[in-house]
């Protein structure tokens, strides 16, 4: 209980922190301290983690592992993120706002996956939306920021209202608000089939939506206008929510007909991403197309029962993707061509990628056990295994190259297999045990991602045909921003007055 009321007084007092700063009689250099204080309801909610070994309820709160390793997740990718913003948003107009609006994010975030109350969920995930849409709409003068916070708003208002009413719903045939009694066996007992489906798909429908899955994905598209420091924690902490929602869910989602249907929508948004990925020029465009690919296949594991991986990947995703966006600016593609001794050279080496990858996904299917994730898993680590093999050997320029590319190969499938034993030892106990979905509706996904899989090499070999120029066009346009979203001088840049203060 004490560490417990620890956390709230220190996430009271970083929201309060946040305030104080907006005053202009605040110099900026108190923006340090700042992050001193948003630093201690992190290191309150890890050291409660590292303390908690059973599942208990106080109040409205659900304490589990679980629970606590993501408030802590969220609240360091806030002060990551925090600090970034110190000197890269240094000289904006807004730069006060942008850090009582993190915290009011990544404080919301926390505490919506602490609760085990079903309104308090619904109400700091509302706050957490809210803050997003506003931290968008920040710079109202410029065109393109209005435009992107109008498509903002309006899907994140039509994600929440299905969360409500999925809630409200669920409270009607179970009567009761709370995580730990309404989503028992005998409450779930008493519900309907049509009835079960129907809360299910306005969870998929809330989910979804954050996710940035097809067809709502253009928001996410729409949002790149944002600065840096805002896409980092929009793609690190809010799209992948919907990984933790169905996982606390899953009791009630297990099992269910609205599985089938997220698994075909989100096996066609990890083709879109990819493809929108492969044809953009631009880098942050590029990290939107990931982002809904990636999210697309945590929500596959979520549709397939693997709720301990999906919880794994968000986290991995989240860490990944906010590093590549706060290291935007000093991004360089570099694109050198292969002599053709080269390419004589690595074809046997490409080949023996292909094999391994194929005997290592095959071994692993044969080994685990059964189930339909894990055939999907089996594909993602084959094609992972030829994947890497390919750029970090069969290209490599000599014997010694190859060497390095085989120290690391090794290297990140040793730490790929330590991270993964050491989630599962953390929070096994606490992530619902599924079963999984039908066999061939699990093939179906294979065969689309192994569609995917193959694009980059038929975008290669048939560049010059009528088919290739409409698809690419295509994914063109749907990686694309709208048209009133484009502004070519923005005229708000003029109006800027500068902000005196002290030095930092």
């Amino acid at each position: 209980m004490f560490i417990l009321t620890l956390f709230f007084v220190s996430l009271i007092l970083s929201g309060l922190s946040g305030l104080l700063f907006l005053s202009q009689r605040v110099p900026l250099v108190y923006v340090r301290f700042h992050i001193g204080i948003i630093s201690l309801p992190a290191l309150v909610s890890l050291f409660a983690f590292c303390n908690t070994s059973a599942s208990r309820n106080v109040g409205l709160l659900h304490l589990d592992s679980l629970t606590w390793f993501m408030a802590f997740f969220v609240l360091t990718i806030g002060i990551v993120i925090q600090r970034f913003s110190v000197r890269y948003l240094l000289g904006n107009l807004f730069y006060r706002k942008y850090f009582i609006l993190y915290t009011v994010i990544t404080g919301g975030a926390a505490v919506t996956w602490l609760s085990d109350d079903f309104r308090l969920l619904v109400g700091c995930w509302g706050i957490t939306l809210m803050g997003l849409t506003i931290l968008i709409s920040i710079n109202r003068k410029w065109k393109v920021t209005r435009a992107a916070t109008r498509l903002s708003g309006y899907v994140f208002a039509v994600s929440w209202l299905a969360l409500l009413a999925a809630i409200i719903w669920l409270y009607q045939v179970t009567g009761d608000w709370n995580f730990s009694s309404a989503l028992t066996n005998d409450s779930l007992a008493h519900i309907s089939s049509w009835e079960k489906t129907g809360i299910n798909l306005l969870l998929v429908l809330a989910v979804i939506i954050p996710a940035a899955q097809w067809p709502f994905h253009n928001w996410l598209i729409e949002s790149i206008v944002a600065p840096t420091p805002v896409s980092a924690i929009m793609h690190a902490g809010i799209v992948n929510a919907g990984g933790i929602m169905l996982t606390r869910f899953s009791p009630l989602f297990n099992g269910d007909k609205a599985q089938i249907f997220l698994l075909v929508l989100s096996s066609i948004s990890v083709l879109i991403g990819i493809g929108i990925s492969l044809v953009q020029v631009d880098y942050k465009r590029q990290l939107v197309g990931s982002t809904i690919s990636q999210m697309g296949f945590m929500l596959i594991q979520c549709a397939l029962g693997a709720y301990l991986a999906a919880i794994i990947h968000l986290v991995l995703h989240g860490l990944f993707k906010a590093t590549l966006f706060l290291q935007a600016g000093s991004a360089l593609h570099q694109h050198e061509k292969l002599s053709q001794v080269n390419k004589r050279s690595s074809f046997l080496w490409t080949m023996t990628g292909y094999v391994l990858g194929l005997l290592t996904g095959v071994a692993y299917w044969m080994l685990a056990p059964g189930g339909g994730y894990q055939l999907v898993n089996a594909f993602i680590l084959g094609w992972s295994l030829s994947f890497s093999w390919k750029k970090l050997i069969a290209f490599s320029r000599g014997r010694i190259d190859r060497m390095v590319g085989l120290f690391i190969l090794g290297v990140s499938a040793i730490v790929y297999f330590l991270i993964h034993s050491l989630f599962k030892g953390w929070l096994h106990a606490n992530v619902y045990q599924s079963v999984q979905i039908p066999l061939p509706f699990v093939l179906i996904v294979v065969c689309l991602l192994i569609l995917g899989s193959v694009m980059d090499a038929l975008a290669a070999r048939y560049s010059s045909s009528a088919l290739f120029a409409v698809l690419y066009l295509w994914l063109v346009k749907l990686g694309e921003g709208q048209a009133k979203s484009t502004e070519s001088h923005p005229n708000y840049l003029k109006q800027y007055p500068s902000e005196r203060g002290n030095r930092l």
